[in-house]
């Protein structure tokens, strides 16, 4: 049976796959709004090229655009993320445990390693 409910979701995640989308949320999670220009200036692909990066961030509701004259502003909208991070957080027993598990690890070889070194000086 298809979920209907999940095509938001599969829209927010398709937008995420992509590193230069990705950087242009980065972007603007530091700075509240931003020109399409400005969006398009450190990227070495042309404007035409990100401002289909923008039609896919906005089809996925992570951008709002608003245009003032000439100038088109840029926002990110967090609605989506957080639904996909909600999302992501029901999963999260299944690798949480496991993390633990490799952070205490990781802990107990670094005590380990401390101890050789306290003796070796010692010596």
């Amino acid at each position: 049976m298809v979920n209907y409910q999940s095509a938001p979701l599969d829209r927010v995640f398709a937008a995420l796959g992509d590193p230069t989308r990705r950087a242009i949320l980065a972007r603007l999670e530091r700075e509240e709004c931003v020109t399409v220009s400005g969006l398009a200036q450190p990227f070495a692909i042309k404007l035409p090229a990100v401002m289909k990066h923008l039609d896919v961030m906005a089809d996925a509701g992570l951008i709002t655009r608003a245009k003032h004259g000439r100038t088109v502003d840029v926002r990110l909208s967090p609605g989506p993320l957080r639904e996909a991070a909600d999302w992501l957080a029901r999963y999260e027993r299944f690798w949480s445990p496991k993390l633990d598990r490799l952070a205490a690890h990781a802990e107990a070889r670094e005590r380990e390693a401390r101890r050789t070194e306290n003796e070796d000086r010692s010596k």
